[in-house]
């Protein structure tokens, strides 16, 4: 099956966890600057961008869309009278917990130049996307045409929670065994770098960088880490909208990659859905499902 979870382990590649620009060791250390004050300076950087730049909404306008590209242009000349970024773009807050221990809200924006009629993505499935990855002065920093897999747990915040407003395309097997899409969503986001790499600078990517992207997003697999039968989006315990934040047991590894939750030497597996009812087991009926639950 094209879409088995074996597959697409085998395709995942690591996506935007490039290694940090080496230091000489007589360079200074870079402090880390206060969340909350970066995050004002970048979300002004960004606004302004997005009030002066549009993307090319009247091709996507069409009846068939599905080899266009996103383009940004500046709202400029013969272009003055082009509908800004700025007036089409969604806000979502995401919480960043800075070093203190408290969650500062990010702006995270996000457009879709054309939607897709499949499923979202949870913020850790697999996705099966192209991209480009530029700053605001339009350098591109990454870019991938032909489409691929991705762990979306293993990416940065900003894009992993962006790319869940996105829904997933249609596919069909042609006679030569490719595989053709129709009917996926294009668009873009814009992420602070407080829901990116903040002061860690990257390849092309300096410290303190706002990041856009271009994204189109193909398909999805609903992704089970630990290989529990508790799909990891399912195992978001505070219902937060962020399973990576889980750790029912304390030992510092998230409920979506622990095969044994509770910590009580018993798998998950074993635990959660005994009977095949679809619901998880509570043995002693204390409202703890017994795979979250050292005494069940």
């Amino acid at each position: 099956m094209f879409f088995s979870n074996k597959f697409f382990l085998l395709l995942i590649a690591s996506f935007l966890v490039i290694n940090s620009c080496k230091k000489d060791d007589d360079e200074a250390t870079i402090e880390d600057r206060d969340y909350t004050e970066q995050y004002v300076l970048e979300e002004q950087l960004i606004e302004d961008y997005l009030k002066t730049h549009f993307y090319n909404y009247k091709d996507f306008e069409k009846a068939n869309s599905n080899n266009l590209e996103i383009t940004l242009d500046s709202i400029y000349g013969e272009n003055s009278d082009r509908t800004s970024l700025y007036d089409q773009i969604i806000k979502k807050k995401v919480p960043v917990i800075d070093k203190n221990g408290v969650a500062v809200d990010h702006n995270l924006y996000y457009l879709l130049a054309k939607s897709g009629l499949g499923q979202k993505p949870s913020n850790v499935d697999s996705a099966y996307v192209s991209y480009e990855g530029s700053l605001l002065n339009g350098k591109v920093f990454d870019q991938r045409k032909v489409p691929v897999w991705f762990d979306l747990a293993a990416l940065i915040k900003g894009f992993r929670f962006g790319i869940s407003e996105f829904q997933s395309g249609e596919y069909s097997v042609n006679n030569d065994g490719t595989i053709s899409f129709s009917n996926y969503s294009m668009g873009l986001l814009f992420i602070p770098s407080g829901l990116a790499y903040f002061s860690s600078a990257q390849t092309d990517i300096p410290e303190y960088s706002p990041l856009i992207f271009k994204i189109s997003l193909f398909t999805i697999n609903e992704s089970d880490h630990d290989f529990d039968g508790i799909l990891s989006k399912n195992e978001d315990i505070d219902k937060d909208g962020d399973p990576l934040n889980d750790d029912s047991n304390g030992n510092s590894i998230p409920d979506m990659y622990d095969n044994d939750d509770d910590g009580d030497g018993i798998l998950t597996k074993n635990e959660y859905d005994q009977n095949k009812d679809g619901i998880p087991d509570d043995s002693d009926s204390d409202l703890i499902p017994d795979y979250l639950d050292t005494e069940g």
